[in-house]
């Protein structure tokens, strides 16, 4: 069995979200074929998710120090 490995702890981090959280806070919509967008400013990390059906804005943010 072949198990594909991240790249980066940020890739692994991203995967992970990807994996579990999918389901909009707001209205509930399961978005299978929804990712994480990830962005960074040097000292912080955000991942966020778009829901397609309310375009409620999941955020989750990492500070490195």
């Amino acid at each position: 069995m072949s198990v594909e490995r991240a790249r980066s702890p940020f890739d692994r981090l991203r995967r992970k979200f990807e994996d579990s959280e999918l389901r909009c806070r707001a209205c509930g919509y399961l978005n299978d074929d929804g990712g994480w967008r990830v962005t960074t400013t040097g000292s912080r990390v955000r991942y966020q998710h778009v829901c397609p059906k309310c375009d409620n804005i999941e955020t989750r943010e990492l500070r490195l120090g």
